[in-house]
């Protein structure tokens, strides 16, 4: 790094606070600005500190580290890493949400975490590996939840079509298929289409492909 990187540290843990500094001091271009035990102090000392980095407890005392992220979430350049033990998708989606750029296992090695200031720094998002595997399960099932509600709103009939047309079948193989008229086709296609929110073939195979990524499959 050719600029020195200003830290606070915000971690209601002393050994922790004083380890991470000396961890950080021996790192060339990091500046460790100072040091919060809770997050009500983080918020006042990143205030008036303005660092580029924020290493962010979130189980700390008088104000959580969630709490403290939303109040700094987009103050000056500065990018917030969770520094956390917990490992599960809820609290990387809390942080995350919360404003967070990153995520840091405690149990991180020192090339790892500085990887993550450096990621970070880079205008990324960092995720610890040992959680990112899950946090990506978590999201896809998300995700397909969602693709479901949409197609949850389609009848039995609508689905059908949907999946012969999206197959690359016309109107009238689709109505020979399942021998039906070509106007009850049309009038489902654009029941479907109007359901969907979708107002062009274009966008149609677009959502197809969207469903497909997600390993929905009709």
């Amino acid at each position: 790094m050719m600029n020195l990187v200003g830290v606070v540290i915000a971690d209601d843990h002393a050994l922790v606070r004083e380890g991470l500094k000396t961890i950080l001091k021996s790192q060339p271009g990091i500046n460790v600005l100072g040091m919060a035990e809770n997050g009500e102090e983080a918020v006042r000392l990143c205030r008036r500190l303005n660092p580029d980095v924020v290493l962010m407890d979130l189980s700390m005392p008088v104000k959580s580290g969630v709490q403290a992220i939303q109040e700094l979430s987009g103050i000056g350049k500065m990018k917030i890493l969770a520094l956390t033990a917990h490992v599960e998708p809820d609290h990387v989606f809390s942080a995350l949400d919360a404003g967070a750029c990153g995520y840091v296992l405690k149990t991180s090695s020192c090339d790892e975490l500085m990887m993550a200031i450096r990621t970070v720094m880079s205008g990324k998002v960092y995720l610890a590996p040992d959680i990112s595997g899950e946090v990506a399960k978590v999201f896809l099932r998300k995700e397909r939840a969602r693709g479901d509600d949409r197609l949850d709103s389609l009848t039995e009939r609508e689905r059908e079509i949907l999946k012969q047309v999206l197959a690359g079948y016309k109107n009238r193989e689709i109505a020979d298929l399942l021998i039906i008229s070509v106007k009850t086709v049309e009038k489902h296609r654009s029941n479907m289409m109007k359901k969907l929110g979708l107002r062009s073939f274009a966008e149609l195979r677009t959502f197809g492909d969207d469903l497909r990524e997600k390993g929905i499959y009709l």
